[in-house]
């Protein structure tokens, strides 16, 4: 039975009696919270103001014996983003830190009014991964909730934990894959093992936990949803789950302990110098302290990889220089739901400065601001007609899918006297324009250059020009001859972090970067006009101006060579004196 049919029963009275039965006195096993809160969004929540993914929504201030009723809980303003978060309850250790009894007793009354007005199946409050990761929270916070609690209260949690564990642990992953799934699998975890003392919820909770775990992370240690901001989340739950299972006594998957051990250095993969992530797939930066932790935590100290063959990732260093390309294809159905049209993108960044980057990604943004970034557009890599390589679809309230997209992407590295060579390519205009996009890039052994060569050709096979030359391969290569809208233009995009500076040169076909250090940069290109436009950027969890380089040009579509070639280059302007 799906997970939309079950939820017509889970919001019957019956499911709700089934939910019955004897709450424990007490949880077993509760792991120390490691993860740092925020001492000033916590005095915020004392306060009645709530703010989640750059939305802030004031509500009216808890005071002794009333909570603040419905409106807090679904606030007519507030997205779905925003409720998840509110729902989920993570916020309870910004009340850990803000510290004082006052605090407590907000912790303890919104606590109370949740339970007191949703003892009734909700869509999104139990929804599976936002249970998950509410009663993680609320084990994690019974430190600060429960000393000095009324045994009224005491009881009523304890019963209400036991209601929504049953539900987590008989509702299975609720129709979620991906990162989700696993956040789902780490609740029931922390279900069974504290609130149930172990025993068979929990064998068999870890069974299909290990299950997942063989599915969702890859052989080089990445994460099947191919984004760092998800490898960095699944790597904490995974933490966690260890956590959990080791301060209750209980023995740690052989599994479990082997993706830690892969993902740690995955996600060092993915980091710039300044600490951050890549922003690939529905990624920000993220906190480099955060990540730091993280690893920390994971003990696992393997090195970053320098190529990543199963999750379709390269990365290229000589000295201070640093590039993180994306040269695989989408994610498989099921893990789709942060898949954006970057293939073949790439980032660039000098000792801790980033200078070309992707536009970012992240939640809270609405529909309208998540399509714009979800677009190769918003990519540092090559758009043919105003099209996406991926086609990207967006369902409210049901996650992101994708339709047509690349399914054959290669791509090589070769490295010779220092000096590395990538070369990738992508088939996600064949079906609409004959075209594969090959991009190719170098890095010298001192980089301080940086060349590359875009180009859009008929696939070797002659699918793309038999059609239109009768069957034969011979003469001249037409194009799109049976197509209406044929492409007549490309635009080879270089988005900026936006504290990088662009001048147009006097010269044709050249831009002077500048980075906050002073550290300059030259970029040129030959094959196409070049300009500077505007950019956005939210890699840093707020939308920024930024600029961007431009390369644009027509599209040949007859003549022994059709298509089109770019040839581009940036290159460290030398300090006089």
């Amino acid at each position: 039975m799906g997970y939309a049919l079950r939820s017509l029963y889970y919001a019957t009275p019956v499911h709700g009696m089934l939910l019955g039965g004897a709450a424990g006195r007490a949880l077993a096993g509760v792991p120390i919270d490691p993860w740092p809160g925020d001492a000033g969004r916590g005095r915020a929540v004392i306060g009645g103001t709530f703010a989640f993914h750059g939305r802030t929504i004031r509500v009216t201030p808890p005071t002794q014996g009333a909570g603040p009723g419905m409106a807090l809980w679904a606030p007519s303003e507030a997205g779905l983003d925003w409720l998840t978060a509110l729902h989920g309850f993570a916020w309870l250790r910004d009340l850990r830190v803000a510290g004082g009894e006052s605090a407590r007793e907000t912790a303890r009354r919104l606590v109370a009014d949740w339970i007191a007005r949703h003892k009734r199946w909700r869509r999104i409050p139990w929804r599976p991964d936002v249970l998950a990761t509410r009663i993680a929270a609320w084990i994690a916070s019974a430190d600060v909730i429960l000393p000095g609690a009324e045994p009224a209260f005491e009881r009523a949690f304890l019963a209400s934990l036991a209601r929504q564990a049953r539900h987590l642990l008989r509702g299975g992953g609720g129709g979620l894959s991906g990162a989700r799934l696993l956040t789902v699998f780490k609740g029931q975890v922390f279900t069974a093992a504290v609130v149930f003392g172990g025993g068979r919820h929990l064998r068999r909770t870890l069974v299909r936990l290990e299950r997942e775990l063989a599915r969702q992370v890859l052989g080089d240690g990445g994460h099947i949803e191919r984004s760092p901001a998800q490898q960095f989340a699944v790597l904490r739950d995974l933490v966690d789950i260890r956590s959990v299972l080791m301060t209750g006594g209980h023995p740690v998957p052989h599994s479990l302990q082997h993706a830690i051990d892969r993902m740690a250095p995955m996600l060092r993969f993915f980091r710039h110098g300044d600490g951050g992530l890549a922003l690939f797939n529905d990624s920000s930066e993220g906190e480099a302290w955060l990540v730091d932790m993280v690893l920390t935590r994971a003990e696992a100290p393997g090195k970053p990889l320098t190529s990543a063959p199963h999750s379709g990732f390269e990365r290229v260093t000589a000295n201070r220089t640093l590039l993180i390309c994306d040269m695989g294809a989408p994610p498989p159905p099921g893990a789709r739901d942060h898949a954006f049209a970057g293939t073949l993108s790439f980032e660039m960044s000098i000792g801790k400065e980033r200078l070309v980057v992707n536009c970012g990604g992240g939640p809270g943004l609405g529909i309208t601001w998540r399509q714009a970034l979800r677009a190769s557009a918003a990519h540092s890599t090559l758009t043919l007609a105003d099209t996406n390589s991926t086609e990207i679809l967006e369902a409210p309230g049901r996650g992101s899918e994708i339709g047509k997209h690349p399914v054959t992407v290669s791509h090589t590295r070769t490295e010779s006297d220092g000096a590395t060579w990538l070369d990738g390519s992508h088939d996600g205009y064949v079906g609409g324009f004959g075209l594969i996009h090959r991009r190719r890039l170098w890095m010298s052994s001192s980089g301080e250059e940086v060349r590359g060569e875009d180009h859009l050709i008929p696939p070797r096979d002659g699918t793309a020009d038999t059609a239109a030359t009768g069957g034969s391969d011979d003469g001249p290569r037409r194009l799109w001859r049976w197509r209406r809208g044929r492409p007549r233009s490309f635009a080879v995009r270089f988005h900026l972090h936006p504290g990088v500076t662009a001048s147009l040169l006097g010269e044709e076909h050249a831009v002077l970067l500048r980075l906050p250090s002073g550290a300059g940069w030259r970029f040129r290109a030959e094959g196409g006009n070049v300009t500077v436009e505007n950019s956005i950027y939210v890699g840093s969890g707020e939308m920024r101006r930024a600029n961007q380089i431009v390369v644009t040009g027509g599209v040949t579509a007859e003549g022994p060579r059709p298509g089109a070639t770019v040839q581009w280059a940036f290159t460290r302007v030398k300090e006089k004196g």
